[in-house]
């Protein structure tokens, strides 16, 4: 069975000509992941996208037509970055209007994996939540904050609705692997085949030489074993770029956990098949005694504005630590009793070496934009001027590299949630739904 991947994420591209040769032999099913916790909580919060919609649009207005005219069913995984409700329905839209501006029918399974607070906090009174981090302990109050959590579904509703005869199926939060292991394990293939083939092929041509994300995979699933093979002649899997990804965002080298179960790598064997192909075999799959689902969670927890900012004096680089020391002591006299305590925090993120130029970065964050924006500007305008023992110069410590100099971020979310859910089915978070577009 051959399964291919449009690349690494929706919206970072493709060759439309690999896209071509992947298809000029029999493709069972086409794959591709849409989001990931990578850029962070904001996206969840502010259910907004971080890849543009005009890309996101081209890359399905080619793919689309093709799955369906070869009959080779599409799947994508967290839909519009983050794979809320709200995520889900801004990539639904893009589908419906390429599907009326090319007269495309077929049908569209959609699985939703958003959870209620209630549900939450019934599996922790029940004792089902388990930590990621003993630094994160999940606290009713931060459940009660959040604005919005999701569940990361597995293989399990993928295949539902591949049961249910689905052309197109587009997932809320979802497992990066469940995309491509689902068709195969319910095609009947090894588990544990499937989910380390998924593993390496969820981002598309990175497993590849030259490295890109932005390229299409093709994979071949036997009894006995898988190959990946990229559809781009330009590039070529090696043992040593597959095995590379087999330990991508991995903790432990030789499993991967996922919510079916777990992977056991520690007899995989990576065979250098022909000069573009690597073969892979002995992956084995443990089923889970306790089966868990992610739960990912976000609140508002200020608004945010920054001063980026260059040094290029020695003196000046030389006495950064005491600047700001200083520049803080100012802004807190000025601003108490004037603003509430705890309105806001002051963040100095420097970067560069301590001889020739240093970066700064001032980050504020407050109860209201109108305080962030106060508190940079004071911040700003005293580190500017902040005079230290030895100083020589009259004129300004910073340089800007724009105008204005302050750059208002806007809401600033963070997870409140980060947790493992235990469930009685892995199904019991997803709403299902099929209907023809």
């Amino acid at each position: 069975m051959k399964i291919v991947a449009l690349n690494g994420l929706l919206g970072y591209g493709y060759s439309e000509e690999s896209l071509d040769i992947a298809f000029s032999e029999k493709v069972d099913y086409l794959g591709v992941d849409a989001g990931s916790t990578d850029p962070g909580p904001f996206y969840l919060g502010s259910g907004k996208s971080f890849t543009a919609r005009s890309a996101v649009k081209r890359d399905l207005s080619i793919a689309l037509p093709k799955a369906l005219a070869h009959k080779a069913p599409f799947i994508i995984g967290t839909a519009g970055g983050a794979g809320s409700e709200r995520h889900v329905a801004w990539v639904r839209e893009i589908i419906e209007e390429i599907a009326k501006e090319q007269n495309l029918h077929f049908k569209l399974g959609t699985v939703l994996s958003d959870v209620s607070k209630e549900y939450v906090l019934e599996k922790l009174d029940a004792g089902k939540i388990k930590n990621m981090s003993d630094e994160m302990p999940l606290e009713r109050a931060a459940v009660e904050e959040s604005s919005c959590i999701v569940s990361q579904i597995g293989i399990a509703p993928i295949i539902e609705l591949l049961g249910q005869g689905a052309d197109v199926i587009l997932c809320g939060r979802a497992c990066d692997t469940a995309i491509y292991a689902a068709p195969c394990v319910y095609n009947g293939y090894d588990e544990g085949l499937a989910f380390h083939m998924a593993k390496i092929m969820e981002c598309g041509a990175m497993c590849s030489e030259p490295v890109a994300a932005a390229d299409v995979m093709q994979a071949y699933i036997y009894d006995d074993y898988f190959e990946l093979r990229p559809a781009n002649p330009i590039r070529k899997c090696t043992v040593e770029r597959v095995a590379a990804h087999t330990l991508y965002e991995q903790t432990n080298p030789y499993l991967i956990f996922e919510p079916d179960g777990v992977c056991d790598l520690t007899n995989s064997e990576f065979e250098q098949a022909d000069e573009r192909t690597v073969r892979v075999r002995n992956s084995k799959f443990r089923e889970a005694e306790v089966k868990t689902l992610k739960l990912e969670g976000v609140k508002c927890s200020g608004y945010r504005t920054i001063c980026p900012a260059t040094v290029y004096d020695p003196e000046t680089i030389a006495r950064i630590d005491e600047i700001i020391a200083t520049v803080t002591d100012f802004v807190h006299e000025n601003t108490h009793g004037r603003l509430p305590d705890g309105s806001y925090t002051v963040t100095f993120k420097t970067s560069g070496g301590k001889d020739s130029s240093l970066g700064i970065v001032i980050d504020v964050v407050g109860k209201t934009q109108d305080i962030a924006d106060e508190v940079c500007a004071l911040v700003r305008s005293r580190m500017l001027h902040c005079d230290y023992d030895g100083r020589k110069s009259t004129a300004g410590n910073l340089a800007f590299p724009f105008s204005p100099s302050d750059i208002h971020v806007g809401e600033v979310y963070e997870f409140s949630v980060f947790h493992l859910a235990e469930v009685d089915s892995l199904l019991e978070t997803a709403k299902i739904s099929l209907e023809e577009i």
